[in-house]
């Protein structure tokens, strides 16, 4: 009789700790930052709440650290088309449009004017490092850890997208990550890069 009590005492255990687990993931899910896709509905209700420029604004001017120890300056980029883009190393649709970056953006749109222009929203250089290092990355990335450059743009949510013309006019903001969005943003920066 004894082993077998053993054996209920170590299945209700692994049960307590299965059902702890769940409950840790979901209050971890909960409480994180808002990162990837939501439901349209909602999503484009939590969008512009938490967007601070719309399409047609000038894209407010920012100085940002640049991972090779240089700074980039917003204004200093006039006569190109820019795509700010801010993310982090920890969200997965971020991720997900990095890896397209290379080909879909800067190798089609290389030779012309076009800056892709990425921000790391809220994460030390070290992070960035890490990640760029395991994902073989070598286009130009930004850092900002105080989220003061993301301040001037969002409140919430990445990948954030700031399609900005040679003028620097915000032309396009994109949120999440679809691919068909992502197709839609390559096909205007190719209309804003003729204009």
């Amino acid at each position: 009789m004894e082993p077998i009590r053993r054996v209920k005492k170590k299945s209700n255990t692994s049960l307590w700790i299965m059902l702890a687990l769940i409950a840790l993931i979901i209050l971890v899910m909960v409480l994180l930052p808002s990162c990837g896709n939501r439901s349209a509905r909602k999503a484009a209700a939590e969008a512009e709440a938490t967007t601070l420029v719309q399409a047609g604004d000038k894209a407010p001017d920012f100085t940002v650290g640049m991972f090779d120890g240089s700074r980039v300056t917003l204004s200093d980029l006039r006569g190109k088309v820019v795509l700010l883009n801010f993310w982090a190393t920890w969200c997965p649709p971020c991720r997900e449009e990095l890896a397209r970056v290379q080909s879909d953006l800067i190798d089609r749109f290389a030779g012309r004017d076009f800056i892709f222009l990425p921000v790391s929203r809220g994460e030390a250089r070290s992070a960035v490092e890490t990640f760029r290092n395991q994902k073989g990355y070598d286009f130009p990335m930004g850092f900002d850890s105080a989220q003061s450059v993301y301040g001037l743009y969002a409140s919430n949510f990445i990948p954030r997208n700031f399609l900005i013309d040679k003028e620097g006019n915000i032309v396009q903001i994109t949120i999440g990550y679809e691919p068909e969005e992502f197709d839609a943003l390559i096909a205007n920066i190719e209309k804003t890069l003729e204009k």
